[in-house]
């Protein structure tokens, strides 16, 4: 396919405004094409068109959409190798990387479908009237249904599994709601590549044109008039905590609010039980090296914080870490932007009172200054880190920081002082939780999900994933960007009173045509009215 540069609308090209390009982070030379930011125009032209989609596509069955996002899926597996091709070049990221994002895109595509296609999600919920009850019990059944138009934003560190088809997508597309994405400046061109793939499965399938559409722009002004224009009636979001509040602060302001669902900064705390560092300190430094320098430390899993004992065993912890910091490759990172954002904050905890650099990779030749950045090690004490909660803020890139404590006490009270996160990792033997009871009882309320004696990085698509947390980790703890539940962000309860059977949803209807487990009277079951 050749790219176009344009914005996708209603499967007309948008975006005559000004240009920009992505850049080659190896390189740092710009890419051709040179893309069209969309106008304010575009996006009242992009939403109208989805207000149009959603009358039809809301009402779509399960059996349907399903088989829409099945398309979609093999559209993309089908664009696998330009795919894999442009986002390396965009992101710099290995092809094997991009080959596995590509097939985690497309699997979640069909995660979804199947679970539509068997229809239980909606959660359907009958209690039958009693007109003999004094007043009459009337018949009552609610269910899911979808928002309405909701707006998605490209992810930097995912160009496919958190981007244009991505997980949001997804999930909001699933659940039955138009979507109009706002791709990521960072890559365009993939961006673009699999907006193709969607529109030409809206073909394919027979939907509405307005049920997709895919919006160019390298700054803030088309992503703020997406979340601000009235027809958006829900936000999905992957970023930073300052790009993540600043839409969820519009979108609050406006004179209808609306729900912004965003996954943000998270330093993911690791909590190294002493019985776990006496049984491998070597080893366990080795896979947090690995886990906080992968992807050049651009996961928002990453660890970034671990919290280690003075005691003897952790010398040696802290001795391999350092090694292999020290001798660690110098990283490309995604964009400019996230280099210089880096560097600034390391810098700064460089001298910040309190904490020492342990170690640095020496600067070596790389391809492009601009983009390129070497691992750090840091280390503070208890006291220096109860007093800074700058400390446990998110500093994305490779480095992570060593918190020494000298009793467990200290080490209980780090994790009650603790703000919301994505993670937090705990490396314990049987005995080391026996003896930490309270900790696991901490961290339930500070994270979305407990890794026990493995790294936080790598988040599996499943039913049972939950990737959120509280506040600032996302902006709902209630609920996951990942896995079969996060299509619940982008539904919402309806009642029908005494509706005639032949209106309600088919989720609803007496004869249970869908076959779906429903609540009737308190209890599960298949069966029909």
């Amino acid at each position: 396919m050749e790219l176009t540069g344009k914005s996708l609308i209603a499967s007309l090209p948008g975006g005559e405004g000004k240009t920009f390009r992505a850049f080659e982070p190896a390189s740092g030379a710009a890419l051709e094409p040179a893309y069209h930011s969309a106008s304010a125009a575009d996006v009242d032209v992009a939403a109208r068109k989805a207000v149009e989609a959603f009358a039809q596509f809301g009402r779509t069955s399960g059996a349907a959409r399903a088989g829409f996002l099945n398309q979609i899926a093999a559209n993309i597996d089908a664009l696998a190798e330009s795919l894999i091709e442009r986002a390396h070049q965009e992101s710099a990221l290995p092809k094997p990387r991009l080959k596995s994002e590509v097939g985690r895109t497309s699997g979640q595509l069909r995660l979804f479908a199947k679970v539509i296609q068997e229809g239980s999600w909606a959660m359907p919920c009958i209690d039958r009237p009693d007109p003999a009850r004094k007043p009459p019990k009337p018949d009552l059944r609610s269910c899911l249904r979808p928002v309405g138009p909701v707006a998605v934003f490209g992810a930097s560190n995912f160009p496919l599994a958190f981007s244009v088809a991505g997980g949001d997508t997804a999930s909001a597309l699933a659940a039955g709601n138009p979507v109009i994405v706002k791709a990521h400046p960072a890559h365009p061109g993939t961006s673009e590549l699999v907006g193709a793939a969607i529109r030409d499965a809206i073909r394919e399938c027979g939907m509405h044109p307005g049920v997709f559409s895919l919006l160019f722009d390298s700054g803030v002004s088309i992503g703020s008039a997406l979340v601000q224009h009235p027809a958006i009636k829900a936000v999905g979001f992957t970023g930073s905590l300052a790009a993540g509040r600043a839409l969820f602060d519009l979108a609050a302001k406006r004179p209808e609010p609306i729900p912004v669902y965003a996954e943000m900064g998270s330093t993911n705390p690791v909590f190294v039980l002493p019985g776990a560092l006496a049984a491998g300190s070597q080893e366990l430094a080795a896979q947090l090296f690995a886990s906080f320098t992968i992807g050049a430390g651009q996961f928002c899993t990453k660890p970034g914080m671990i919290f280690l004992s003075k005691q003897s065993p952790a010398q040696e912890f802290v001795r391999v870490m350092q090694e292999k910091v020290s001798q660690a490759a110098p990283f490309t990172m995604l964009t400019s932007g996230i280099r210089n954002a880096f560097a600034r904050e390391t810098e700064a905890r460089s001298h910040r009172d309190g904490v020492t650099l342990a170690a640095a990779a020496p600067a070596g030749a790389a391809a492009s200054e601009s983009f390129s950045t070497v691992a750090s090690l840091f280390e503070t004490d208890f006291p220096t880190f109860v007093a800074g909660s700058d400390l446990s803020a998110e500093v994305f890139g490779p480095t992570t920081l060593l918190v020494r404590y000298d009793d467990p006490s200290q080490l209980l009270e780090a994790a009650r002082g603790l703000s919301g996160h994505l993670t937090a990792t705990v490396f314990a033997t049987g005995d080391d939780l026996q003896k930490y009871p309270e900790l696991i009882a901490i961290l339930e309320n500070k994270v979305g999900r407990i890794v026990f004696n493995s790294v936080p990085t790598g988040v599996e698509v499943t039913h049972a994933m939950i990737h959120g947390g509280p506040y600032p980790a996302s902006t709902d703890s209630r609920t996951t960007s990942v896995g079969s539940q996060s299509i619940f962000r982008f539904a919402r309860p309806v009642c029908y009173q005494d509706c005639p059977n032949a209106a309600l949803p088919a989720e609803l209807q007496n004869e249970n045509p869908l076959g779906v487990w429903r609540m009737i009277d308190g209890e599960l079951t298949r069966q029909p009215v």
